[in-house]
């Protein structure tokens, strides 16, 4: 048997695998290369993904790449979190968000109670993480040259208390997206340290990624629910799951329709990740309205226009006032 023919097989082994038997894939952040062409839908051929990890990416709908972001640069992004939730800068449209449990105990003017920033686009130090290089490489793969960072979030997952709110419920990042077409936008999601599934990692259901986006509402959970945290109505509780468990500078890219979410975090420390959302500029904004996605519209149009003081700002303009170029051309967004 030819040697083409052997990594021919080692590829299509690869995906013929049962689903039980998914682990995630990995690489180091060292570039690999092939000189076979492959047609797959999911992601482009740029010469840094090896045919086995695009094909990964093809049948379950995301990619771990292992020790990606520096120790230097994660450190950088946890004192400016810092700084914030000590209120010692003001970033203009950062949301802070507070885990309800906490919400509802005594306020403290510190990291505990906060459970995450959201829209820190306008903080030059935490937007670096959306510019970096490493992790621009790897965007290109899947969004192409042209790239928008459109979502921003530092998660500082709290530990739970008692009432398992600490839980991000299952559901699909395109639920809170009005722009198309979805196989040009990828997360990048960044662990800030270790992340297991006792301090609550993510959790993905792979292969998700080739459905539609299903319907989304507020899971009736007795401790109560963080805004804005939706999940999906109607998902197989028997599809095979993988918890997605990283060391500090792994990261994770994964597609707008897979299913996922994490667990409660169980320790007695804090699990913070870094993440943004990225698209091609090619992609173009869409009227949800008459979708399943009008109850997402009708929720952040009401928490804008009491933001921004404002009446009438639609779904589109809250996402089009974050959306930055990182890289290349703005085209349509």
């Amino acid at each position: 048997m030819s040697r083409a023919a052997d990594r021919l097989r080692l590829v299509m082994g690869h995906v013929d695998r049962s689903p039980s038997s998914i682990t995630c894939e990995q690489t180091s952040a060292q570039a690999f290369t092939s000189n076979q062409p492959q047609r797959l839908r999911y992601s482009y051929d740029t010469g840094l993904l090896s045919p086995q990890q695009r094909l990964f990416y093809e049948e379950n709908g995301f990619i771990l790449v292992r020790n990606l972001v520096s120790d230097g640069d994660i450190e950088r992004f946890r004192k400016e979190f810092e700084r914030i939730c000590r209120q010692e800068v003001k970033v203009p449209g950062l949301v802070v968000m507070r885990d309800v449990a906490i919400a509802k105990s005594e306020f403290v003017q510190d990291q505990k109670a906060v459970s995450k920033l959201q829209d820190f686009q306008e903080d030059p130090e935490l937007f670096r993480y959306c510019s970096l290089p490493e992790i621009l490489k790897y965007v290109e793969c899947f969004t192409g040259p042209n790239i928008m960072a459109m979502h921003t979030m530092l998660i500082n997952k709290p530990p739970d208390a008692g009432k398992k709110t600490s839980r991000h419920p299952l559901h699909q990042d395109l639920h809170y997206f009005p722009f198309r077409p979805t196989d040009r936008i990828v997360c990048a999601w960044t662990a800030m340290e270790k992340v297991t599934r006792q301090n609550g990692c993510l959790v993905v259901l792979p292969g998700t990624h080739k459905s539609t986006l299903q319907e989304h509402d507020y899971p009736e959970w007795e401790g109560g629910v963080n805004k804005m945290y939706h999940g999906v109505r109607n998902y197989d509780p028997d599809h095979p799951r993988v918890y997605v468990e990283m060391e500090k500078g792994d990261t994770v890219f994964f597609h707008p329709l897979l299913i996922h979410g994490s667990g409660m975090n169980q320790t007695k420390g804090f699990r913070k990740a870094i993440s943004c959302h990225y698209a091609s500029s090619d992609c173009y904004y869409i009227d949800v309205k008459g979708t399943t996605q009008e109850n997402i519209e009708n929720e952040v149009s009401q928490i804008a226009e009491k933001k921004y003081g404002m009446g009438d700002v639609s779904f589109m303009d809250t996402w089009a006032i974050r959306g930055r170029l990182v890289q290349g051309e703005r085209i349509s967004m």
